[in-house]
């Protein structure tokens, strides 16, 4: 009689244990892969930023060294170049560098219409408004949204500390999110130094949690989305005046005189 061989199945115990083995793995190897996946996406925003900062200063370069208005309010709300995206945009072309790759339902901002979808905001002490609702230069008036004039590179009397770019939260228009641009001003206005004035700037999405009681002229924050834990201790890229390039933590971008962004 051929007996033929027999083959050991797995015993229930066995099964379970090399479970659980898979399970711990993953437990330890999954957060590295999401911090891994997390620090390419801090990365590529601050390469974004970069070239972004690097159009901007090319169009200072067409334009007698002005700096293109973070928003002309003097311009019709049906007209792209009313919000700075539109005139940038020819120097890089390309409109995903305009989002940042940690933002959720992210897009470039077309126009007025879309302002608030875009998560990379340029600093609105660049913004013009030529009526009599505008700013002149060092103007204590709280939540300045526009000056009188058009800000020039000669007006960073400390350009390497000067702030131009960080992330900002984006959403809905209808709930005042207005992603494009930053305010220097509206954490706290420095009534004495306006450059030691400073943003609204955390690693929650502010305009979601301020959103009901201020106005979208009091908010335009900073959101420092990278290493978000709800203390502060969330980065975000930051490109400066000289071109320079740094992450800074929101807990840091709280101190005043850090980084300047009230610059006139």
């Amino acid at each position: 009689m051929t007996h033929r061989p027999r083959h050991r199945a797995f015993t229930l115990i066995e099964l379970l244990v090399v479970i659980a083995i898979i399970a711990i793995l993953a437990a330890i190897l999954f957060p590295v892969f999401a911090r891994a996946k997390e620090a390419a996406k801090k990365t590529k925003s601050l390469a974004q930023m970069q070239q972004l900062s690097l159009a901007v200063f090319m169009y200072a370069g067409d334009h007698d060294d002005m700096f293109v208005p973070s928003t002309n309010y003097q311009a019709p709300t049906n007209d792209p170049n009313r919000i700075w995206c539109a005139p940038i945009q020819p120097y890089v072309k390309n409109k995903e560098i305009f989002v940042s790759p940690a933002a959720s339902d992210s897009r470039y901002a077309e126009d007025w219409g879309t302002r608030n979808q875009q998560s990379i905001g340029l600093n609105g002490t660049t913004a013009i408004d030529e009526s009599s609702a505008g700013c002149d230069n060092f103007s204590t008036l709280p939540a300045c949204e526009g000056w009188k004039s058009a800000a020039s590179f000669s007006q960073m009397e400390e350009a390497a500390r000067v702030g131009l770019f960080a992330e900002t939260p984006n959403g809905p228009l209808a709930s005042k999110y207005r992603g494009y641009v930053i305010s220097g001003d509206n954490g706290a206005l420095d009534t004495v130094d306006v450059t030691r004035s400073l943003p609204l700037v955390a690693d929650r999405d502010l305009v979601a949690e301020l959103g009901a009681t201020l106005a979208p002229a009091q908010l335009k924050p900073i959101y420092a989305r990278y290493g978000k834990t709800g203390r502060d201790e969330g980065v975000t890229p930051v490109i400066f005046g000289d071109g320079h390039a740094k992450h800074h933590s929101a807990r840091s971008l709280k101190v005043p005189g850090r980084v300047i962004w009230r610059f006139r």
